[in-house]
């Protein structure tokens, strides 16, 4: 095996070459299965950017500044904007809710499935197994070098920088590189000129409190069916918790859409006014902004969340559950539309 061979005086060496030539071999394919992308200068890209004519738009300023903390949230209240279409893939069952549940070759198991979860989802809920706890912040924000967004406090002190990726392929006439940055109101950098206030949103999210020692107590019995799918359930309700959370935002805490009323399933078609990209994703793909993300909201302390809670490990990942970004709601209509294109072609 991996760790006898790693360990062994007479056959480390050579195991860890092969190693080496073998991954050598795989980047080759890789590489070559790719093709030849042509890409631009860094210059190039940022003269190609989105442009948008803040003259003549003005962001609405949020209703409630600053950051904001709810625990013990109701899970009644999270289960009603659960997608379950990525639960059911996570059991290796493909299709999409609800017509997998009459689906010719899944729909009996997933007919199945649902119904335990149903079922534990209920007692979930009706016993708080697990507590969902977030913490949601709003602040006056501008780009700045082109890639990057200030984010400031209420005086205007600088609290984060965040650092965005602009993409740097070659793109067709009328097509432009995009970076996250675009989307906020530049900074003036004239002592005499007017600049656009802008505005941005940030929040974490947990539905992980106390479930390891719930998952334990499965695993202890022998029960690895339960312990599973009650982590497939706290990981849709951290889903849904975002989803809630932002929807809160837009209605509620910015209230720039606080007629908006759209299904469950609008909801997750993304038929709302705003993005929310997450830290590791295509759009904003560089994980270590989520320390200096955790660090602005206080997320830790204001949450409780260590040791039982949320926590960021050295590869930056996230758990129990995840910390996402809020964009401003600039995408109007045919904005919103070119920024999806763009987000897609970002992981090109």
């Amino acid at each position: 095996g991996v760790c006898s061979n790693l360990l062994s005086d007479d056959l480390a060496a050579d195991f860890v070459a092969k190693l080496k030539t073998d991954y050598a071999e795989v980047r080759e394919r890789h590489l070559a299965q790719r093709g030849e992308s042509k890409r631009v200068t860094l210059a190039e890209a940022r003269a190609n950017k989105f442009k948008t004519d803040w003259t003549t738009l003005v962001p609405p300023v949020p209703k409630q500044l600053g950051v904001q903390t709810f625990k013990a949230y109701d899970l009644a209240d999270l289960a009603e904007v659960i997608d379950w279409t990525p639960f059911f893939q996570s059991w290796e069952l493909h299709g999409r809710y609800p017509k997998i549940l009459q689906d010719e070759v899944v729909g009996e198991e997933a007919r199945k499935l649902f119904a335990d979860a149903q079922a534990m989802l209920k007692l979930m809920i009706a016993e708080n197994w697990i507590e969902a706890r977030a913490v949601v912040g709003l602040f006056p924000a501008n780009t700045v070098n082109d890639d990057d967004i200030e984010i400031y406090d209420a005086d205007g002190k600088v609290q984060m920088t965040a650092h965005q990726l602009r993409q740097q392929m070659a793109k067709p006439a009328g097509q432009p590189n995009w970076c996250l940055a675009d989307f906020i109101a530049p900074k003036p950098v004239a002592p005499k000129e007017t600049g656009v206030q802008d505005y941005i949103g940030a929040f974490v999210v947990t539905t992980g409190i106390n479930e390891a020692a719930r998952s334990k107590a499965f695993e202890a019995a022998h029960d690895d069916y339960s312990a599973i799918l009650f982590k497939s359930l706290c990981d849709r309700l951290a889903e849904a918790f975002a989803e809630r959370m932002h929807q809160r935002v837009r209605k509620e805490f910015w209230g720039y859409a606080p007629d908006e009323s759209l299904s469950t399933t609008d909801l997750i078609d993304e038929k709302y006014r705003g993005i929310r990209p997450a830290p590791g994703y295509p759009a904003c793909p560089e994980h270590s902004e989520k320390g200096a993300l955790f660090d602005l909201l206080d997320a830790g302390f204001r949450l409780l969340f260590q040791p039982s809670g949320c926590t960021l490990f050295r590869g930056r990942q996230d758990r129990p559950r995840s910390g996402r970004r809020l964009r401003p709601p600039q995408g109007l209509g045919r904005r919103r539309q070119q920024y999806r294109e763009g987000r897609k072609m970002a992981g090109a």
